[in-house]
């Protein structure tokens, strides 16, 4: 990886996605921006029951990010990480123009044979309309 300065990793609850992104970003010591979209909480906010709402509202989210910065730190890296909540591939590339990344890492998983991320073509949709280059690991 020539010449890329800033770059946003997008993780889907795989830390997989975000150890191999720390790798190919690391021989250039670029910035690292690591995003974790949530969808929107449509639910029924009168649940009963529940002692932190907020821990349902953000599914974990905070909790998740906490452990994404730990894990970057024992690979010696330091990241900025962002909990976005939204549709998926929106958010993704909002971010990646927000911060001015020159690439986009992604992961993929093998689903009946069609490579696709969080389902629903959330990579094609980064893809086609990202602001920089996408890498799908």
């Amino acid at each position: 990886m020539k010449g890329y300065r800033k770059v946003l990793i997008a993780v889907n609850g795989s830390k997989n996605v975000l150890v191999q992104g720390l790798q190919l970003a690391n021989d250039e010591k670029c910035w690292i921006t690591v995003i974790k979209v949530i969808p929107h909480y449509e639910g029924d906010l009168n649940l009963t029951g529940i002692k932190n709402i907020e821990d349902v509202l953000d599914s974990g989210g905070e909790k998740a990010v906490s452990e994404l910065k730990d894990l970057a730190e024992s690979e010696g890296r330091y990241i900025k990480a962002r909990l976005e909540e939204g549709d998926i591939h929106k958010k993704i590339v909002e971010v990646a123009k927000e911060e001015n990344c020159d690439l986009i890492i992604m992961g993929a998983k093998k689903r009946n044979g069609i490579k696709k991320l969080f389902g629903d073509n959330v990579v094609k949709k980064v893809i086609d309309n990202s602001p920089c280059p996408v890498l799908v690991v």
